[in-house]
């Protein structure tokens, strides 16, 4: 019998939804060889928690002072949504391009293409910036632990930092060009170490303050965790832009669903399980640390805007004394593994989109021996280090502003892809009251704080004194950054619309929408 049109005029032809069946189709990645337990283990570590979080802790704490808690919920919220919205998608067509694949079946190429650019620059630029904070701290440890401060400035100097750099860059690269197993070896140690050190470091915080050793010791209070309580919709707008920063990564778990077991419900399971995962350690943490130092600008308050930059690396000496050298090692621990795991997503989705000729045939390379995209993650990783090698000697302004824009790419393929669940599953969402909530209400949600984020933050960037206060003819320096990436995206697309029309023209990948039978979804017209 021929399927009925999901517009209700011609019905779709045999031939069609036959062709159809076959425009997600795999790529030679190895299967079945991550488990739930190894995905949660990655996506955890490509959110990088200790690196993110004495990172961003202070600013948030600048922004909205003991309501950190409350904004890192609401940080989590949209996040949940639009994993929702990912989890769904996944098991209708479990794929490595995710975004990129996701979004082209439900609205075409051009937004496809765009959809995985969004994810392909903001991963392989925060590559660079990944390598850069592991040499930092790697010259800060080797202080901490020799007693020698003047080990640390090591870091300043660009020659040794570019080469510091490019060696993790280059052993990134190294682990990553081989197998999935190995990745996921290293990872469980990685983040198992980072992990616990962190639970330490909250753990001896609170109980500092039980036994009156606190800093500025402050009781905790359930109002922290209300979100009405901050005083301006900027200054919330702005906190939850910083907590949306520090949940991005856990998509990993998605690029990875042809390597995983069970591939349509696993990677979804995965991604929901890291962003709780990660929820509930910032909450632990910020919570700790806010009785422990409260939000004073004092010595080792955590509004003072001298320790902002490593907030853990200051505190670690009074909550944990002789131990404190644990904290900065978990912090290269994490931005080293997070670097390592970062690979995953550039390579996967570069893969799928030279597998369906969005790109040049070469990106859909497979390894033959180690069954990985190792032509991508090699692209991958000379781009990153050209790029931290090149804005290290122009311009650290630059090198940082760059990163900074790069938040606005991550709310733009979040939100088109949460929106990609909407419009996919439009057919379904009436059929029951879970395919409502889960297919169309939360990803619409979900989607939506974040492309009103984008667009806010777009709008602030152009400002000269965001970021880091540079400007170029008035303008911002950060929104000069994040147009030229979305335009560098638009003419690279155009040019492959030039050179490789097919996919353009949905000969190697489809737009459809879903007849609620995931292998049977059906075709529309170009």
């Amino acid at each position: 019998m021929t399927p009925p049109s999901p517009k209700g005029g011609r019905p779709v032809s045999e031939d069609v939804k036959a062709r159809d069946q076959h425009a997600i189709s795999k790529k030679g990645l190895s299967e079945g060889s991550i488990g739930l337990l190894g995905a949660v283990v990655i996506g955890v570590s490509c959110v990088a928690p200790a690196y993110t979080l004495t990172a961003a802790l202070g600013p948030t704490v600048s922004e909205v002072g003991f309501q950190v808690p409350a904004i890192i919920l609401v940080g989590f919220i949209p996040m949940l949504l639009v994993a929702l919205g990912y989890r769904e998608l996944n098991h209708a067509m479990p794929d490595s391009g995710t975004s990129f694949t996701w979004a082209t079946r439900a609205f075409g190429p051009y937004l496809g293409w765009m959809g995985g650019w969004g994810l392909i620059s903001a991963t392989i630029l925060v590559l660079s910036n990944l390598a850069g904070i592991a040499v930092e701290f790697l010259y800060l440890l080797i202080s901490q632990v020799t007693g020698q401060d003047g080990i640390a400035a090591l870091a300043d100097n660009v020659w040794i930092n570019v080469v510091t750099c490019l060696t993790f860059m280059a052993a990134a690269t190294a682990i990553s060009y081989r197998d999935m197993q190995t990745t996921q070896r290293l990872q469980y140690v990685l983040v198992s170490f980072q992990v616990a050190v962190l639970i330490l470091f909250g753990a001896m915080a609170i109980y500092r303050f039980t036994q009156g050793e606190a800093y500025d010791a402050s009781a905790f209070s359930w109002e922290w965790l209300n979100p009405t309580a901050v005083e301006s919709f900027s200054l919330f707008a702005a906190g939850v832009s910083l907590s949306i920063f520090i949940f991005w990564g856990w998509d990993v778990t998605l690029t990875m669903n042809e390597e995983t077991k069970d591939p349509d419900k696993t990677p979804g399971r995965a991604a929901a399980l890291t962003v709780i995962t990660i929820v509930t350690l910032y909450l632990f943490l910020s919570i700790s640390l806010l009785m422990y130092a409260g939000t004073g600008t004092g010595e080792y308050g955590l509004g003072n805007k001298h320790i902002q930059e490593n907030v853990f690396h200051a505190l670690s000496g009074p909550v944990l004394g002789p131990l404190a050298a644990l904290v900065s090692l978990a912090v290269l621990s994490s931005s080293a593994a997070s670097l390592q795991a970062t690979f995953v997503s550039p390579a996967r989705t570069l893969l799928a989109m030279g597998h369906y000729r969005a790109l040049p045939k070469a990106f859909a390379r497979i390894h033959p021996r180690f069954l990985t995209p190792g032509f991508s993650v090699l692209v991958s990783s000379v781009i990153a280090s050209v790029f931290y090698t090149v804005m290290r000697f122009i311009s650290e302004n630059v090198l940082w502003d760059t990163i900074t824009a790069l938040g606005m790419m991550i709310c733009f393929y979040y939100g088109l892809t949460a929106y990609a669940s909407v419009w996919y599953f439009r057919t379904q969402l009436t059929k029951s009251a879970r395919n409502f909530v889960f297919m169309g209400l939360a990803p619409f949600i979900g989607g939506t704080v974040l492309l009103v984020l984008f667009v806010h933050t777009l709008i602030d960037s152009m400002d000269p004194k965001y970021g880091s206060g540079s400007s170029i003819g008035g303008v911002g320096l950060v929104f000069v950054l994040g147009m030229t990436v979305m335009i560098v995206g638009i003419l690279l697309m155009l040019w492959q619309r030039i050179t490789m029309p097919g996919f353009f023209k949905g000969e190697t990948l489809t737009r459809g929408v879903s007849d609620g039978h995931e292998d049977d979804a059906v075709t529309l017209p170009e």
